[in-house]
């Protein structure tokens, strides 16, 4: 594959490009990441034979795309080449991570309220993309209570249903937890372009340790459910939600919420890794259903 990557560089690059070395990178439960020492620098490839590796290669790429134009002030690896079938592959910037420079929360939080200020018409996403290796489907819907009911929740019931990790009785309560979603939660003024799976092993840093972001599963959202991933697993300091806060005031009682965009993440948890996450997804549900 060395062979179809350098061209695909070169292309990408004007002149031809020699791959000298490739080393195996952290972070590689789905697909092979590698980085590849050329001789026009450092470049991360990911790979995969898996069946959808281009489908989920070009969702990520237009993902990053987005963030990088978003307006945010948080890094994103640029995006180099998506190559499709046979051997899907996709080539993006080498973020090589120094230390966190000083005030990196604060960086992250004020990044973070910029992204979400970005907006769209909709509820949604151009493309259809994933959260890890599950498919997020992100049709264009015209309110926040029924995209996360039908596109998020309902998704993943029928997901754990067809995989029998849900019993008859907890699917019929995941539906009435559906029915009532707009009884818990409310209809932002605008929708929000959101990573959509923040937790801490998609931060980055870049080259002067300043916060970035990798792995998107973006779509346009209710900003409060980007912090239902960062609160789920914890890795982000209180400093974060504060220095967000400031740049972009949180509606009262979100904290209360969070519990339901927690449960998306874990119903993917469940549907992904088993019956370990059963009881943290019915509790979550009995409570509120």
């Amino acid at each position: 594959m060395n062979e179809e990557v350098a061209a695909t560089l070169g292309a990408a690059a004007g002149h031809p490009v020699e791959i000298r070395s490739r080393e195996p990178l952290a972070g590689g439960s789905i697909n092979d990441v590698a980085l590849l020492h050329t001789s026009a620098g450092p470049f991360v490839l990911k790979s995969s034979r898996r069946a959808g590796a281009a489908a989920m290669f070009r969702a990520e790429a237009a993902g990053l795309e987005a963030l990088a134009g978003s307006g945010t002030s948080l890094a994103v690896p640029r995006v180099i080449a998506v190559h499709d079938d046979p051997q899907p592959f996709l080539i993006l910037e080498y973020l090589d991570a120094a230390p966190k420079t000083n005030g990196f929360d604060d960086l992250l939080g004020a990044g973070l309220a910029a992204l979400h200020r970005a907006t769209a018409e909709q509820f949604g996403f151009a493309y259809d993309n994933f959260c890890g290796a599950t498919p997020q489907p992100n049709p264009w819907t015209d309110t926040w209570v029924a995209f996360y009911g039908a596109w998020r929740i309902g998704h993943q019931l029928a997901l754990a249903v067809d995989a029998d990790h849900l019993t008859p009785t907890d699917a019929r309560l995941v539906e009435r937890l559906i029915m009532r979603m707009g009884d818990w939660i409310d209809e932002p003024a605008t929708p929000s372009l959101i990573h959509g799976d923040l937790w801490s092993g998609n931060l980055h840093r870049d080259s002067a340790g300043r916060p970035a972001l990798i792995d998107p599963a973006v779509y346009y959202a209710h900003r409060e459910a980007e912090l239902g991933m960062m609160t789920l697993f914890g890795g982000f300091s209180a400093r974060v939600f504060e220095a967000y806060h400031q740049a972009f005031p949180l509606e009262p009682g979100w904290r209360d919420r969070q519990p339901l965009y927690q449960l998306y993440h874990l119903m993917n948890h469940l549907n992904l890794f088993g019956s370990g996450y059963h009881s943290e997804v019915m509790t979550i549900v009995r409570r509120f259903a």
